[in-house]
């Protein structure tokens, strides 16, 4: 199963992360926002689309810049599942949680920290090495 996240970056370096709700799988975890991409979708078309219904933001596909990508072992999870993260600087909008669950500003060792699922500790990883402290 394809999934899209992003990294959005505020202008301080800090990254915005969600807080799953608590009645979804990984509930009360921290994760970087984004969704399933449809049959047929164009992944960056699905993370725009996603990011658009998560935060209400805009998100200008151009400005969307592939960081890494995290993916189920082969004898793990069903159905497996493959997340291709993206990072961005700028959007349109206030960001709001359209989903329940919390959002926050955090700072490379505060990400690090946060409970995060499996495959958003490596996303998360991957981010951090690309970028500069």
């Amino acid at each position: 199963m394809p999934v899209v996240a992003l990294a959005l970056r505020a202008s301080n370096g800090r990254v915005l992360m969600h807080r799953r709700p608590f009645e979804k799988a990984h509930g009360g975890l921290w994760e970087f926002p984004g969704g399933k991409v449809e049959a047929g979708e164009h992944p960056v078309i699905a993370l725009v689309r996603e990011i658009s219904e998560e935060l209400a933001v805009g998100i200008d596909p151009s400005h969307l810049e592939p960081v890494g990508f995290a993916q189920t072992t082969v004898d793990g999870a069903a159905p497996p599942i493959v997340i291709l993260l993206y990072a961005c600087t700028a959007w349109t909008g206030e960001l709001t949680s359209q989903e329940g669950g919390a959002i926050g500003w955090f700072d490379e060792a505060e990400v690090k920290a946060l409970d995060k699922p499996p495959l958003d500790i490596m996303l998360a990883d991957q981010l951090f090495a690309k970028s500069p402290r």
